[in-house]
């Protein structure tokens, strides 16, 4: 089936025609160069035993392209005037669901109709895998990768975005620097990370007034197995650096303020070899699973936020 290829002119005569306009609070800036929605197929690899999520469709040109190629899509946008342009541009093809929905049910969930229909996808032969791949709405860009890296049965085997610069720059961000944080730590310490391309604001109409990137998180599942407990680790690294401003030392004692005194936390990071003096950033991802994993034989992965 031929794919219409949408570009800033055909994009703007749709919406006029149809009396809608792109909205600033859903984060909708469209892709008009049609090579990067090539570039994004290359880095994705769909395969016939693939299930793709798409949060955030727009106007459905990178979906339609993507059910040439994939087992099924499952494109989920929370606007109903960008739903219905979606279902118009992959109508007829029956291997795509669009569906109209929030792919977040709360910061920390994703949304279980979501969910549910990538499991129907997968379900359909064993050996089906799934991605995400999307340009993603800039609002809900961290929380979607960050619910679905640590998800404990959905994880995808890829996932290829275009997110903003700023985001690219945390997830690959080196400790020791501004950009270093919790996703980065999480994202390294699950996926091999990798940086596609910049875009300038010119691919994207309207234009956002910042730079894009497209970027390839590749889930490796030999550093998921050296993680263990996968949900401890996420609240352990969550939680240091909601102190990352003070201390290793006042952030660790944190973790367990009425379990422990500070002299105790002191001697768990003396034995991790980690000076108590330093910030959350300082720490390498190793030294965050030795840190976790040392927490939690002392408190048997027994704490309140875990």
């Amino acid at each position: 089936m031929a794919v219409r290829r949408q570009t800033q002119s055909y994009l703007q005569g749709l919406f006029a025609q149809r009396g809608i306009a792109p909205r600033r609070q859903f984060g909708q800036n469209f892709l008009i160069d049609l090579n990067i929605h090539d570039l994004i197929m290359k880095s994705a690899e769909l395969t016939p035993d693939d299930v793709v999520l798409e949060v955030g469709p727009g106007a459905g040109a990178l979906t339609a392209l993507m059910a040439t190629q994939a087992a099924a899509v499952v494109a989920v946008d929370i606007d109903p005037a960008m739903v219905g342009l979606a279902r118009e541009a992959t109508a007829g093809m029956r291997n795509v669901r669009v569906l109209q929905a929030d792919a977040l049910s709360g910061k920390h969930t994703l949304n279980p109709e979501v969910l549910d229909n990538v499991r129907s996808g997968l379900a359909v032969a064993p050996s089906r895998r799934f991605k995400l791949v999307a340009n993603l709405p800039y609002n809900v860009a961290t929380p979607i990768i960050i619910n679905l890296l640590v998800h404990p049965e959905l994880c995808p085997a890829l996932l290829v975005v275009t997110i903003q610069a700023e985001l690219a720059e945390r997830l690959r961000a080196d400790p020791g620097t501004e950009a270093y944080g919790a996703l980065s730590v999480l994202a390294q310490a699950l996926t091999d990370v990798s940086l596609v391309r910049m875009l300038p604001p010119t691919v994207f109409w309207p234009r956002p007034q910042v730079d894009s990137a497209v970027v390839r998180l590749c889930p490796n599942p030999s550093k998921r197995a050296a993680i263990g407990n996968l949900p401890w680790f996420h609240a352990v690294v969550r939680q240091v650096f909601l102190h990352r401003r003070k201390n290793l030392r006042h952030a660790v004692h944190s973790l367990a303020r009425e379990r422990w005194t500070k002299p105790e936390a002191d001697a768990l990071l003396e034995d991790l070899g980690i000076p108590g003096n330093v910030r959350a950033e300082a720490l390498n991802v190793e030294e965050f699973l030795a840190l976790a994993q040392s927490v939690g034989e002392r408190f048997q992965y027994d704490l309140k936020f875990a």
